[in-house]
């Protein structure tokens, strides 16, 4: 087994990612909350909204009133998903330091989500791209459907390697591979991250993982293996898979944590402030808490 990296950042997608895939209401003043609760925690990256039509996406709406009543930290950074250009104005108006496009290695996927072929949206992507570097913010790319498409099944490297090339050329100091679906397993990770490396270096690249088929950890754990140090995970495993009714979707943040703790993985997060937090959205949604790690540790105070 390859060194594993010593200290890893954990990006947290929960306040976005999760909550606009839960069925229950969120308070803006709720949000908030939440985001300076993961700050507590210690991390330092905290997907905070996004900036897309409430036609589409209803419980991103007040993402601006978001922005403006949190904790701002200079060593946090908060950033917002932006589709199109007038997204991105409202990013700025909202002084976002980043923000995040999201593309697709599927072209099926690519137009039913976002109504476009790859080349598309990467053409729609660019001058998104070149305006937030004028305006000093930093561009992360996220990848859908890295490992397996819920219209095309198994998805070529070649297509994800490709299209991160695009994002780092426009700007993207980072992508995101996501296994949109929780399809893949370590060996198709590791084969996935090894092609994609061939053209962006391995520090600039992130793992995102569902975990609809169980194999989140076990994959995260395989692409460390191959030199990935940074992972999106969601806090109390918010944000269901829209492609498997019933399925878990995120990984969730404290089961990561524990893993690393348990290797001696440096990340800077405190578990038992990110397992509260976990604990203080899932009560307000009126759900139990996605993380077994979150479970047991409640377990173990009960008991």
């Amino acid at each position: 087994m390859a060194a594993l990296p010593q200290q890893v950042r954990l990006v947290e997608v929960g306040p976005r990612d999760g909550l606009q895939n839960e069925p229950g209401e969120v308070p803006t003043a709720a949000r908030i909350e939440l985001i300076d609760r993961l700050a507590d925690a210690g991390l330092k990256t905290i997907e905070s909204g996004s900036f897309v039509s409430p036609k589409w996406v209803p419980r991103m709406a007040d993402t601006a009133e978001v922005l403006a009543g949190i904790e701002r930290r200079a060593d946090v950074s908060y950033p917002v998903l932006v589709p199109n250009m007038r997204g991105l104005e409202g990013a700025v108006a909202a002084r976002a330091g980043e923000i995040a496009v999201f593309g697709a290695a599927s072209e099926s996927f690519s137009r039913k989500n976002i109504n476009c072929s790859i080349a598309e949206s990467l053409d729609r992507f660019r001058p998104v791209c070149e305006s937030a570097l004028r305006h000093g913010m930093k561009v992360r790319g996220y990848i859908s459907c890295v490992l397996g498409c819920p219209y095309e099944g198994t998805v070529d490297p070649a297509v994800v390697a490709s299209v991160a090339g695009d994002l780092v050329a426009m700007g993207c100091y980072e992508i995101s591979l996501g296994d949109t679906i929780g399809v893949g397993t370590p060996l198709a990770a590791q084969a996935m991250v090894d092609r994609v490396s061939q053209v962006v270096p391995r520090d600039r690249l992130a793992v995102h993982f569902h975990d609809t088929y169980g194999q989140s950890l076990a994959n995260i754990l395989a692409c460390m293996e191959r030199g990935i140090a940074v992972i999106d995970s969601s806090v109390a495993g918010l944000g269901g898979c829209p492609y498997a009714k019933g399925a878990s979707g995120n990984v969730a943040s404290e089961d990561v944590l524990y893993m690393l703790e348990g290797m001696g993985v440096v990340t800077g997060v405190n578990l038992q402030q990110l397992a509260a937090a976990g604990d203080f959205i899932s009560t307000l949604l009126g759900r139990p808490n996605g993380s077994r790690v979150a479970r047991a540790l409640a377990g173990k105070r009960e008991a």
